[in-house]
């Protein structure tokens, strides 16, 4: 079997900054009530027009450059995404045109926040029993086009982004060691669009109830998080032999700062290992983690031999945590 490791990272966001002030002109809010509940200052906003594949196409051409790569050296796409450019084409397709990778498996995975580690679990297993040799797994939302911005406890929250990974056969930097998935589906409809699906196709109704809009039960989702985060990162240090001291960073979902701080008060982890950038980009869905962890490898945050711990949870309800040595 052979070892897989993370040979480049990339992100992009988008120019625009919509700030706490500019929101607090259109609901009522202000910026110490949503910085105190979240830990976000700001996020960033496509123009009309913009699709996940323009932004995952940014991030993708940074990753390939940061892994010395070109597009003909990748075998598989995979793009984890809520906000897909069209119901059908996938985006990973809108992408493998893009960059112009030929007659390679590209498609797209739905598990919401989750997206993007359930999309590296998937490429890890395939490199590593040599069916590819290499793979670009990429994070994408615009979940602006679908924030009610009449509710002013969710549409604080959301922001768009996109980052990316190449995954490479025999790589030594950021390997990956354990990756674990689960979900629970009973409890789906604490974070939902309702409409516009094939249960409710979209018409003047969905329209005018707004079911066409995010709802996000915000108590489930904190009770949810808190437990489980912790139980997520220490079952993988416990079926590998570590400890919470052996840990350099865990890069959360970035959804929410006081969810985040009671989570890793709950499994004794300080703050200070806690990597975040919400503040800038807000909960940025699947997107989130690939965008943080870009932000840490160029920063130099994370450094050789860092052993790194990935923790995502999302509508469905899903979680995914990864272990990597950096």
């Amino acid at each position: 079997m052979k070892k897989v490791g993370i040979a480049g990272t990339g992100s992009y966001v988008p120019e625009k900054i919509l700030t706490n002030e500019d929101l607090s002109r259109m609901v009522d809010t202000s910026d110490e009530w949503i910085f105190t509940r979240t830990g976000i200052k700001e996020r960033r906003v496509v123009e009309k027009g913009t699709g996940v594949s323009d932004l995952a196409y940014v991030a993708s051409q940074r990753a390939l450059e940061s892994a010395k790569m070109t597009p003909k050296d990748i075998d598989l796409i995979i793009v984890a995404s809520i906000s897909a450019d069209y119901r059908f084409p996938s985006t990973a397709c809108m992408i493998q045109n893009m960059l112009g990778c030929k007659s390679v498996c590209a498609f797209d995975l739905e598990a919401a926040c989750s997206g993007f580690v359930y999309g590296v679990a998937m490429a890890w297993k395939q490199i590593e029993c040599g069916a590819i040799n290499s793979a670009l797994i990429v994070g994408g939302e615009v979940l602006t086009a679908f924030t009610n911005y009449s509710d002013r406890s969710t549409c604080i929250l959301f922001g768009d982004g996109a980052g990316a990974v190449i995954l490479k056969a025999d790589e030594t930097q950021g390997q990956l060691l354990d990756i674990t998935m689960g979900s629970d589906g009973s409890s789906a409809d604490i974070m939902i669009v309702r409409g516009g699906g094939s249960k409710l196709p979209m018409d003047y109704e969905v329209l005018e109830k707004k079911l066409h809009l995010m709802e996000v039960r915000g108590r489930e989702v904190y009770k949810f998080v808190t437990q489980k985060l912790g139980e997520i990162v220490t079952g993988l240090l416990d079926r590998n032999k570590y400890k919470i001291e052996d840990l350099a960073w865990v890069i959360p979902h970035q959804m929410n700062m006081r969810i985040i701080e009671a989570a890793a008060s709950r499994m004794g982890l300080p703050m200070e290992k806690c990597y975040t950038n919400m503040q800038k980009y807000g909960n940025t869905s699947a997107a989130s983690i690939p965008l943080a962890l870009d932000d840490a490898v160029r920063e130099g945050t994370i450094k050789k031999n860092d052993l790194v711990a990935l923790v995502a949870f999302g509508g469905g309800i899903t979680w995914a945590g990864a272990l990597i040595r950096w």
